[in-house]
């Protein structure tokens, strides 16, 4: 009985691997394409799971090695994957940007295209220095005035605060380093000066005529290029200042003593007052409008020579003078009276500017030029 249902079963078994054969061979789409690539995968993984269990045919890597096993002189070494990188069965390792190598100073002089919209105490910021060094780098280009920036100029840019100077003939390093505030080794330490130090520790040092120096630390005075107090009783002291100066004696308006704002902005454009800047900037479109600040009488009404373009000036007769520069148009003339917050001209982009704004300047005969921010009402 049991070898019938044994022969049954092996003969029931025969009939059905016949059977699912037959249906295969039924289906030739299957036989061509899906059985070849089951057959590829399972030997893949047969062979995957023998290499984890027994470590690849050199016998290095193996999991199963031991102390005992490694002959002497060789180095026992982790069993790898050799159907997988990591990177498909882990986290990476990526690639690190940041090294040890520290960032080294700049120390050589650059160069930089002003920009339209640029000002003095923008361009800066953008190489973290003092306004003053930008100036003090380029006196032949600027003239220490920020008013003579431009777009299209090319500047130099010093690697650190301090003056950038040309070598004259008959200068001594005591002179120069004296006249600069610096101590004569600073000047002899700066590596971006590149002297022979054979020559420096001998005494034998020679510097060219036209050598350019930079002198790390140094300052020197600075001249205000702005208006100069034009009184209404004295108009014809600004007669080099430019072809708007009032050449007679006034009589007028007096003002309150107190200032209201001179134009529809509010907000700065760049340049904020300073010992190198003695006014503010105020930012505008070009033909708005601007407005006096106080009851007076025009003394200055025209052209400035000096960089501030389209300029009027306005005597309050109360020792207080007003300056409005870089105006598209104005509005009065030479000895006009005019009203607290009238209309006095516009907006515009005249002289040495980079863009339309509003040069805006107060200055007192007790206290000289003051920062308008204390004094204009919001």
């Amino acid at each position: 009985m049991k070898n019938m249902l044994e022969k049954r079963t092996e003969k029931g078994g025969m009939e059905r691997q016949s059977t699912f054969l037959g249906w295969l061979s039924s289906r030739r789409w299957v036989t061509v394409f899906i059985l070849p690539i089951v057959m590829v995968i399972a030997g893949a993984f047969l062979m995957n799971l023998n290499t984890q269990k027994t470590g690849p045919a050199n016998g290095r890597g193996s999991t199963k090695a031991s102390f005992e096993e490694v002959p002497e002189g060789e180095v026992l070494l982790p069993a790898i994957n050799w159907y997988a990188a990591d990177y498909l069965s882990g986290i990476p390792r990526r690639v690190m940007l940041r090294t040890t190598i520290p960032n080294r100073p700049r120390v050589n002089v650059t160069t930089y295209m002003v920009q339209p919209g640029d000002n003095l105490f923008l361009i800066a910021e953008k190489f973290s220095l003092k306004p003053e060094s930008v100036l003090w780098g380029n006196y032949e280009v600027l003239r220490d005035n920020p008013q003579l920036l431009s777009p299209g100029q090319e500047l130099n840019i010093l690697p650190v605060d301090g003056v950038y100077y040309r070598w004259q003939a008959g200068d001594t390093l005591e002179a120069v380093a004296d006249f600069f505030e610096v101590g004569p080794e600073v000047i002899l330490e700066y590596s971006g000066n590149r002297f022979d130090l054979i020559a420096v520790t001998t005494g034998n040092l020679s510097i060219d005529e036209g050598t350019w120096l930079i002198i790390p630390g140094g300052k020197r005075a600075l001249k205000d290029w702005g208006p100069p107090a034009i009184s209404r009783n004295n108009p014809a002291a600004a007669a080099y200042y430019g072809s708007g100066y009032c050449g007679e004696i006034y009589e007028g308006a007096i003002g309150t003593g107190a200032f209201v704002w001179p134009t529809v902005a509010r907000t700065l454009s760049g340049n904020d007052y300073s010992g190198i800047h003695r006014g503010i900037d105020i930012a505008g479109a070009e033909g708005n409008a601007v407005y006096a600040v106080d009851s007076g009488v025009v003394v200055f009404s025209g052209w400035s020579e000096f960089g501030y373009g389209n300029l009027l000036v306005i005597d309050h007769g109360t020792g207080w003078q007003s300056a409005y520069a870089h105006l598209s148009a104005a509005a009065v003339t030479c000895g006009q009276n005019v009203a607290q917050g009238s209309y006095i001209g516009a907006v515009g982009n005249t002289g040495r500017s980079t863009g339309p704004h509003l040069h805006f300047e107060l200055q007192s005969e007790i206290y000289g030029k003051v920062n308008p921010w204390d004094f204009l009402i919001p």
